[in-house]
């Protein structure tokens, strides 16, 4: 039995290969007991297939995965017995109601009856499923599919929940009920790695990756991050942003330009960013206010995704 200390989740050297395309490449992973790790990255960038290989769905074509103390493949039926998955896409029946799919995963994982009605009546009031235990899963709303998917989950009470992309087809209310709901069971003692490409639900992890090309190119909590980013972000007002993005565009260290509002944000990767950009708009005759401004995720990811660029740990 693994101590509390070690890492629910330890991946050295990780990779996974299609025919010629590699969709992980030489991943090192840890994530401790009742953490919220959140994967950032763009589509295909290999979130996905991490998560499936550190379940057990697939096989790696190089590295070593143990999860919960389980060498994976070797025992990974062991394993399913202490995981939930949630995938992007609705997996459940949905000719079936909300109360059958329960029963249904309830009598997959061996659960006694009497436990299993207690746990569904628990999970049907816990995720706002009562009303609606009677009702087809395929005429649920995102939200109310959501919920239940996450019902299914944890109906087993797992020590790590794997979500990929979970929140990509719902609401913004959703959306934060469904995190307050993670937050529940991190503080139950339940780890969670979480893939998302959302910024603002990055920043609510206890710590992040981010990927690229199958790589790991950053991994600390949101706040180490801002603060090593290889940059500066200035913030531009002007009475014409977009022209001011066209004048600044190719200058010597600006590495991504977007327009917020009214204002242009800058990333500058040079130590004289201030001067250069104050320079440049001055000498296109563009009247403006340069500022430097507080670092973000979005500008960590920028950073740490250029070409060139090492990996940030």
């Amino acid at each position: 039995m693994p101590s509390p200390e070690a890492p629910v989740i330890l991946a050295r050297g990780l990779s996974k290969r299609f025919g010629p395309l590699t969709a992980v490449d030489g991943l090192d992973l840890r994530v401790q007991r009742a953490e919220v790790f959140g994967f950032l990255g763009p589509n295909g960038c290999g979130k996905s297939t991490t998560i499936r290989m550190l379940c057990g769905l697939l096989r790696p074509s190089a590295g070593s995965i143990e999860v919960l103390g389980c060498q994976i493949p070797r025992d990974v039926e062991a394993l399913k017995r202490r995981i939930g998955y949630m995938t992007q896409r609705f997996s459940l029946y949905e000719d079936l109601s909300v109360a059958e799919n329960l029963q249904f995963l309830a009598s997959v994982h061996g659960l006694a009856k009497a436990a299993s009605r207690r746990r569904i009546d628990e999970l049907l009031e816990r995720y706002w499923l009562r009303e609606l235990a009677g009702q087809l899963a395929g005429t649920l709303s995102g939200g109310q599919r959501q919920r239940l998917a996450l019902s299914a989950a944890v109906l087993h009470k797992p020590d790590l929940l794997l979500l990929d992309e979970p929140t990509s087809a719902v609401d913004p209310q959703s959306r934060r009920e469904f995190w307050d709901s993670l937050f529940e069971l991190a503080d139950a003692g339940t780890t969670l790695l979480v893939s998302t490409h959302y910024m603002d639900e990055a920043e609510r992890c206890t710590r992040l990756g981010i990927l690229d090309s199958g790589r790991l190119v950053a991994d600390g909590s949101p706040r180490e991050l801002m603060a090593q980013l290889p940059g500066r972000p200035y913030l531009i007002e002007c009475a014409q942003p977009r022209l001011a993005q066209q004048a600044l565009k190719g200058l010597p260290g600006v590495l991504a330009q977007a327009q917020i509002g009214a204002s242009l944000r800058v990333l500058s990767g040079a130590a004289d960013g201030y001067q250069l950009i104050s320079q440049c708009l001055q000498q296109q005759g563009i009247a403006a206010r340069v500022q430097e401004t507080e670092p973000n995720l979005e500008d960590v990811f920028v950073a740490v995704t250029l070409p060139g660029s090492g990996p940030r740990r």
